[in-house]
């Protein structure tokens, strides 16, 4: 994808609708500080187009960021934070579900999780709850870059079997320093965009 222009086009809170929109869209769920931000950043060749902190739990809305009025890459709120409130956790959660459930232009998400650990007990519940929802998450393993080249395989086993993938799940490794992996995400979203629309079985 040759990025011409990319705009943070929509901000929803806990109270906001969600937005209309009539591109397809993806989403990027993570957990507090995985990289996620950055990851963002760097798929749309811009330093600081969503805001990285050294914060965990900064981003407590869903941003959508319109990319060349093709496609969007939706920024789900970080979870797992600690010293967030429960309250505040279960408003986020129902911020995200409410997307979940009720976007018919998202196609696909993303769940990142950080390859230098195994996966938290977050993660798991994240991942079976996309899932749930009816998607099958893609997983980007972050931090790349952090650990040597003959641990990517031992690490991306644990993160495969801690969260208890689906055979054929696709996981890419990904660093945001080296841009490792940017191309392969990529190359899933265009995939998805000349996908035709789905028919139903009936049909």
């Amino acid at each position: 994808m040759i990025i011409k222009n990319v705009t943070l086009e929509t901000v929803c809170g806990i109270t906001s609708p969600l937005p209309k929109n009539e591109r397809m869209e993806v989403a990027f769920a993570g957990k507090s500080n995985v990289g996620k931000s950055s990851m963002i950043n760097a798929l749309m060749n811009r330093k600081a187009l969503a805001r990285t902190s050294s914060q965990p739990g900064k981003t407590q809305t869903i941003n959508f960021y319109n990319v060349n009025s093709e496609v969007y890459l939706v920024d789900l709120p970080g979870y797992g934070y600690a010293k967030v409130s429960q309250s505040e956790k279960e408003k986020w959660g129902k911020l995200i579900e409410n997307y979940l459930h009720k976007s018919p232009m998202l196609k696909a998400v993303f769940l990142l999780i950080d390859i230098r650990h195994e996966p938290s007990a977050n993660d798991k519940i994240m991942y079976d709850w996309i899932v749930s929802n009816g998607f099958d998450p893609i997983i980007i393993a972050t931090k790349l870059d952090k650990i040597k080249r003959s641990q990517i395989q031992k690490q991306l086993k644990l993160v495969r079997t801690g969260l208890g993938v689906k055979p054929g799940t696709v996981i890419i490794p990904f660093s945001a320093e080296t841009k490792q992996g940017r191309d392969e995400i990529w190359a899933y979203i265009e995939g998805l965009m000349k996908e035709p629309e789905k028919v139903s079985e009936e049909e």
